[in-house]
């Protein structure tokens, strides 16, 4: 996981967990900007069990408050009742037994739509951090390491062209990266600055799904 000016909060409070407010933390930010990594590695130095949301009505509550817990995207709860009072159930037996929780998720509890006050007030409640979107420098840096999990040599001046023209996500980069090489491999040609530009000028004529 690559440190930059945009996630070294976020890390930094991670890295912190012992010292979170009542146990527990929100980690938000945009989609791409890297939660679900970041929630993982938490996930691993504490022992924790990491949990989709909607999986969350079908769980085992009592079973799953045995050890620390990561809820990714916890926003999807929202207006699902029986989700919604098996998040009220988790945070409370997590906070009884002093275990620390972590949901992600891209937006503070108060713009879910939660409709459970009594799980909204303790949301709401719940200390957060943000992860912002990429910069040109945690972009760059995952660029280079994509490139070279697949051993591609590419022009050093390819990066900051591709950072400036690319969205700003981690699954952008995996995916300009491997339509890289497959065209690269198709036409029998190096990846170019010409071969970019045709690349990225195809991902923009791309419909919407």
């Amino acid at each position: 996981f690559f440190v930059s000016p945009g996630n070294a909060l976020a890390v930094a409070t991670l890295d912190d967990w012992h010292g979170w407010p009542r146990g527990k933390m929100l980690l938000i930010g945009p989609e791409g900007a890297g939660k679900t990594h970041l929630a993982h590695i938490w996930a691993e130095g504490a022992g924790a069990t990491m949990l989709a949301a909607s999986a969350l009505t079908d769980a085992d509550i009592p079973g799953l408050a045995t050890t620390a817990v990561c809820l990714e995207d916890a926003e999807t709860v929202a207006g699902q009742p029986e989700a919604e009072e098996a998040l009220f159930h988790l945070h409370n037996l997590l906070a009884e037994r002093n275990l620390p929780l972590l949901l992600t998720a891209a937006q503070p509890p108060r713009d879910w739509g939660l409709c459970l006050p009594d799980l909204a007030s303790r949301l709401q409640a719940t200390a957060l951090v943000r992860l912002d979107a990429p910069d040109d420098g945690l972009l760059s840096a995952v660029l280079i390491k994509l490139f070279a999990d697949r051993q591609i040599a590419v022009p050093p001046s390819l990066i900051p062209y591709l950072v400036s023209r690319m969205d700003r996500s981690f699954q952008s980069a995996r995916e300009l990266v491997a339509a890289l090489d497959a065209h690269a491999l198709a036409k029998g040609r190096p990846i170019t600055r010409q071969l970019a530009a045709e690349v990225l000028d195809e991902q923009l004529r791309l419909p919407f799904p």
